[in-house]
């Protein structure tokens, strides 16, 4: 991986130098009172002890999916597998999880927690290649975030892959007989074949914008993310619903094709709605996907 070379241009051009060291402790505090700010989720508890060990931080993000930090101390500390083990415990203990949130964010919260994408996101000075090639082969939700601090006041998070994950599917016991998947993925097999044709053209439309795109498929939708969501679709039986990150305000309202869901409820994230039924009406959302992409 290549380093990264920082320069400040005003008054002509001077390049700033990377601080010595940041203490891990310290890089765990800051994002812990940034978390919001830095990732789009909510800070729930710093070093969350379980029987087997202690999580390093714990959050939600914006879908309301379960978020586990781990801190990389060293070069040579796996802290992928460390977070991995952490991710299979708190599968096994979703209640916990959910008293948890319970008490910091409010029953409403707790009760729509989504346990289709949960996440690891792994925080170090740097990785090797093989941590990025592990994470790569493992094709589970784990994210590998570089840090470095340039001089006094800034600090620069590289985001090294955007893993694409396969959702956990929730399964719901109908009767003794049956078991019912219940996901997004199940939704999309099942929607008319226009519906499909035009979910997989706005998906390749959204992920051709950048590789810093990911997509991920949770429960009742879909959310197309940078470092936050940029992009939330629904799908139904005659159209497909997309929530994206845009200003209502600043965008011509379209009759038919586009609203202000501000004071709407609706899943996902974004107050501008797009609503599209067929090919016409996905050629006009163009402009407003380019959009997005270029101002979040």
């Amino acid at each position: 991986m290549s380093d990264i070379n920082l320069f400040e241009i005003k008054n002509g051009v001077k390049e700033l130098s990377q601080s010595a060291v940041v203490l891990e402790k310290e890089i765990q505090n800051l994002i812990e009172n940034n978390m919001e700010t830095f990732f789009g989720i909510r800070f729930l508890q710093s070093e969350y002890s379980i029987t087997n060990g202690r999580m390093d931080s714990l959050g939600i993000d914006e879908n309301n999916c379960p978020v586990i930090f781990e801190y990389k101390r060293s070069r040579d500390e796996n802290v992928i597998n460390q977070g991995l083990f952490y991710l299979d415990w708190l599968l096994d203990h979703k209640a916990d999880f959910q008293i948890l949130v319970m008490e910091k964010l409010g029953i409403e919260i707790a009760k729509n927690i989504d346990w289709s994408a949960p996440c690891v996101i792994c925080i170090a000075k740097e990785f090797t290649k093989y941590d990025e090639h592990a994470v790569n082969q493992m094709q589970k939700n784990i994210k590998l975030v570089k840090y470095n601090k340039f001089e006094d006041n800034l600090l620069l998070f590289e985001h090294i892959n955007a893993p694409m994950a396969k959702p956990i599917k929730e399964k719901i016991i109908t009767n003794k007989e049956s078991i019912k998947e219940c996901d997004i993925e199940e939704k999309i097999k099942k929607s008319p074949k226009n519906i499909q044709e035009l979910y997989f053209s706005i998906k390749d439309y959204i992920l051709s914008k950048g590789d810093d795109i990911s997509e991920n498929k949770l429960k009742l939708y879909v959310a197309f993310k940078k470092v936050k969501n940029i992009v939330c679709l629904q799908l139904y039986k005659k159209e497909i619903v997309l929530y994206l990150k845009l200003n209502p305000d600043k965008e011509v309202l379209i009759e038919g094709l586009t609203r202000d869901v501000r004071n709407i409820g609706h899943w996902g994230t974004g107050d501008f709605e797009i609503t599209i039924k067929n090919i016409e009406d996905y050629e006009k959302a163009k402009v407003y996907l380019d959009k997005v992409y270029d101002i979040n």
